[in-house]
């Protein structure tokens, strides 16, 4: 199965390309950055190119739409003006909202907030607007937080202060949040190559289970043998001083205090239900166990 990949250096991208050529998938990654074409005798496109969300808001907003959106619209076209059968778009669940309250699902109406979320919305519109061809189809993936070895960001953040030994000053704050490992990622993506009785459509991609971020430091906790000290610190003064943060280059700053401490769990019984399974080959913990025992050997 011949398989183009955009944006195949990154961590994703990185990943889901080895895991398919473990699975003898011929992959040919394309680069967006010149001159490029897809090729005719391919039989799929994973479009993971595109510009993530900057947490340190420096980014200019017409990047994320050059990127995210325009540059999407580009190899879509290409894609339905070729033989090629299969195109799965990475979007982002932050397409439909930045904060939720019960669990996100597919039905959701999008709302999104911050350029970031609204370029990939904008692509979707623009992905599900066209007539798609019955011998093609078409996957919009809504991934939320993607963790796994060799990845940086808040895991790895997380880990430095559980490490250094710093009391966790965000105890207070009491939240549900879901994570996607790469393993279940990579496994996902592989059946709906393999199995083309799988509708086009939109799909979150989410691990089954649901955690707080104090579970998630005390899973770190697990992992490096300590017991970190949790404070109940007001969650008042907490936001203040992230709010200093955005103004000084601090570890915290506001957009970090909400991926920390947001609650935002994630429906995949879309995926599952598509797939015929009960869960996803790794768990939620032992997918997290991964990841944080991978910053040890930093």
């Amino acid at each position: 199965m011949k398989t183009i990949i955009t944006g195949a250096s990154g961590f994703v991208g990185q990943n889901l390309s080895q895991y398919l050529k473990n699975e003898d998938c011929d992959i040919k990654a394309v680069s967006l950055r010149s001159d490029w074409t897809l090729d005719n005798n391919a039989d799929a496109v994973i479009h993971l190119a595109g510009k993530a969300h900057d947490v340190e808001n420096s980014s200019a907003e017409e990047d994320y739409f050059k990127i995210n959106t325009d540059l999407t619209k580009k190899v879509f076209d290409e894609f339905l003006n070729s033989d090629i059968k299969d195109f799965i778009y990475f979007s982002s669940v932050k397409a439909v909202a930045d904060c939720v309250e019960d669990i996100l699902d597919e039905n959701r109406f999008a709302e999104p907030k911050t350029p970031y979320g609204k370029s990939k919305r904008f692509a979707e519109e623009y992905l599900l607007a066209k007539k798609i061809p019955d011998t093609k189809r078409l996957f919009i993936i809504r991934p939320c937080m993607i963790h796994g070895p060799g990845n940086k960001g808040n895991l790895n953040l997380l880990y430095k202060i559980v490490k250094m030994g710093i009391p966790w000053p965000l105890g207070a704050f009491d939240n549900k949040r879901s994570f996607l490992n790469i393993d279940n990622l990579n496994f996902l993506i592989l059946q709906i190559l393999k199995n083309k009785k799988i509708e086009s459509g939109i799909y979150n991609f989410a691990d089954d289970d649901f955690l707080s971020t104090n579970e998630l430091i005390k899973i770190i906790d697990e992992v490096l043998g300590k017991k970190t000290k949790q404070l109940n610190v007001y969650p008042d003064i907490i936001n203040i001083f992230s709010k200093v943060g955005d103004k000084v280059k601090l570890p915290l700053n506001s957009e970090r205090l909400k991926k920390l401490t947001e609650n935002y769990k994630v429906s995949n019984n879309k995926i599952k239900l598509a797939l015929n399974i009960r869960q996803l080959p790794v768990s939620t913990r032992e997918g997290l166990i991964k990841t944080i025992k991978s910053f040890q050997h930093k």
